[in-house]
């Protein structure tokens, strides 16, 4: 995505966060919303022209997190610690967007065979129950809705059935780990 299409949020000397889209200041979590709205955010320090978008989503998380939203395992945040080495820092980059890339697409296909294969979804409400557990997929990946990858639209379908489609995912996600561990 060129830089044209982020939502350009400069931070001045006080560190007060500014929205050069609507000329305001804003948040963090102002910042969290509109990434889960589906906006691409690019944060700036208005002296220096550094580019502070991962500080700010690193903190971002780091306040969810420690409100008792978690959504990273211990496990997790221990492994992306232990990541931090020469070796490593050159793979996990790499596996972690295959492992989102991979998880956005098995929610989308689960959503597109639930109503593909669901005798409700003629039912009257099926639609707002749908549009319902599209936002909950959406606020659990960070703000992407199932379906928003374009390249993914472009895909031909596949006939597999869904579990055997979770199959496979944890089969390419074990043959990751197991890659990354032998580094």
């Amino acid at each position: 995505m060129a830089d044209d299409d982020h939502l350009l949020i400069k931070r001045y000397a006080s560190r007060r966060l500014y929205n050069t889209e609507t000329s305001d200041y804003v948040t963090l979590e102002d910042i969290a919303g509109f990434i889960r709205a589906g906006r691409e955010v690019k944060i700036v320090d208005l002296k220096s022209g550094d580019d502070l978008t991962r500080q700010y989503l690193l903190q971002i998380i780091a306040e969810h997190e420690s409100r008792g939203e978690s959504v990273l395992p211990i496990a997790v945040l221990t492994d992306l610690v232990r990541s931090y080495t020469g070796a490593a820092q050159s793979v996990v980059p790499d596996f972690l967007a295959m492992s989102f890339e991979m998880l956005q697409q098995g929610q989308s296909k689960m959503m597109d065979n639930m109503a593909a294969i669901n005798p409700m979804a003629s039912m009257p409400g099926f639609d707002a129950m749908r549009a319902q557990q599209e936002a909950f997929f959406k606020a659990m990946t960070g703000g992407i809705a199932p379906g928003a990858n374009a390249d993914q639209a472009n895909a031909p379908e596949d006939d597999a059935a869904p579990s055997e489609e979770l199959d496979e995912i944890k089969r390419q996600l074990a043959d990751l780990q197991s890659k990354l561990s032998k580094m």
